[in-house]
């Protein structure tokens, strides 16, 4: 039996990965090229940075091609990860269960969660490699009552040379990432075709046939039994409305807000980001430094990276965003998301005020990474992980599926989605179609 994944970041690539295992033909689409990690070292921006050469954060993807910006409303950037990897390659390298809203719906994850834990060996980064002021925010972060705690992370600590710039991909190779199992899944007899950008599922009589790729190369049809989107919030809300399937305005993205400060000699990039984090009712509190705030956010210009300090709030926020056939993405923080932003960057001023570390205490720009909601399960679609909606051999299998925003890093999350999704699939086939 022929499957087509769309998509190769945490979703994508497991899914893959458990039907090639499982004996299917799978074919990978991915909408970008091979990744590659910056490796310029980043003082090379310090002089076009402070005179605002740099312009704004639509301009990433020319510094940084695999990380592709869209303004969502005039103050909110939303990030993808656009290449092999997804967003798997961009990330801190965080792995916590998040779950918000799952088991509302009847949905629990937990023997994925272990599975994928396991595989993938998840650690926290050792205390004494963490700066000096990231070890005295924890403590006064335990002072103020916030109950902080050490961030699971897929990253080795012996081949981490703490360059602070896992976003940006990892020279090292230190830190775990979707191109391992997508190296499994081809070893299985899987194929990966880059650069293939899916427009829409192809459909006839109620059943799937395929799906259409286009590119400036031109368009190029691809026959299978089976489809699974796995392109995201955004990417598989935008293939499902051009295949004629209507998606929710229930967009969320985790949206982000860090708060920079100054301490001389900081050097926070002189460990792996969000070593800790303090997770509070719709957000989490985590020493960051915010490298998009850095390049493109005025009011940060004036702090060079070894004194900037910064503390992130990575909010829950109101899932309320839409995606049309073009791509374009609706979505604006609602009162209550800046009600609650206030409320959290003033406990991370005054985490760092606390300790040591100098204002003013100036915000950074809001941006989210983490898209989902937009084609959420109910609790009648639990049992099979698919809506009724869809037709036969058409699967999504990311976050678009979880209802609630989480507030939290959703790697695990995603991949033990698409783990679930890969499974109901092969339960669902015959013996034979195997």
């Amino acid at each position: 039996m022929k499957a087509i994944v769309v998509g190769s970041g945490a979703s994508g690539a497991t899914i893959a990965r458990e039907l090639s295992k499982n004996g299917l033909e799978v074919l990978i689409l991915e909408s970008g090229g091979n990744f590659k990690p910056f490796t310029r070292h980043i003082s090379w921006s310090e002089p076009f940075r402070k005179l605002g050469i740099l312009g704004s954060a639509s301009n990433i993807n020319k510094i940084f091609p695999p990380m592709n910006s869209i303004k969502s409303s005039p103050d909110l950037a939303l990030f993808r990860g656009i290449t092999t990897g997804g967003c798997t390659v961009l990330t801190c390298g965080n792995l916590v269960r998040a779950e918000e809203g799952l088991h509302h719906i009847g949905l629990k994850l937990e023997s994925e969660f272990q599975e994928l834990e396991n595989l993938i060996k998840v650690e926290t980064f050792p205390e004494n490699r963490w700066r000096p002021l990231s070890r005295e925010m924890f403590k006064s972060a335990i002072k103020l009552g916030l109950d902080p705690e050490s961030t699971p992370k897929a990253v080795n600590e012996k081949k981490c040379i703490s360059c602070g710039l896992c976003e940006l991909g990892c020279v090292k190779g230190a830190r775990w990432d979707s191109k391992n199992f997508i190296d499994d899944a081809c070893a299985g007899g899987a194929t990966i075709k880059i650069n293939s950008p899916v427009k829409k599922v192809i459909i006839e009589k109620g059943i799937v046939k395929g799906v259409e790729t286009g590119s400036i190369l031109g368009k190029n049809t691809y026959k299978s039994d089976l489809v699974v989107l796995a392109a995201g919030g955004i990417g598989s809300a935008q293939i499902l409305e051009n295949s004629g399937i209507e998606t929710s305005p229930h967009l969320w993205a985790d949206v982000v807000l860090t708060m920079g400060g100054i301490f001389k000699n900081a050097k926070m990039l002189k460990e792996p980001p969000m070593v800790w984090y303090s997770k509070q009712e719709d957000y989490i509190l985590s020493p960051y430094v915010d490298i998009l705030s850095h390049w493109f956010h005025k009011p940060w210009r004036k702090v060079s990276i070894n004194d900037r300090v910064g503390m992130m709030v990575k909010l829950a926020d109101s899932e309320e965003g839409k995606v049309d056939k073009q791509g374009k993405v609706d979505k604006k923080l609602s009162p209550k998301d800046r009600d609650t932003l206030k409320k959290a960057s003033s406990m991370a001023s005054l985490i760092m005020k606390e300790s040591g570390v100098k204002g003013p205490y100036i915000q950074g720009m809001y941006n989210g990474g983490h898209l989902g909601g937009t084609f959420p399960l109910e609790a009648a679609d639990v049992k099979n992980m698919r809506s009724e909606q869809l037709p036969s051999g058409l699967w999504v299998g990311d976050l678009s599926l979880v209802p609630r925003s989480q507030g939290m890093p959703t790697m695990l999350l995603a991949a033990a989605i698409g783990l679930r999704v890969a499974r109901k699939i092969l339960e669902s086939m015959p013996d034979a179609a195997k």
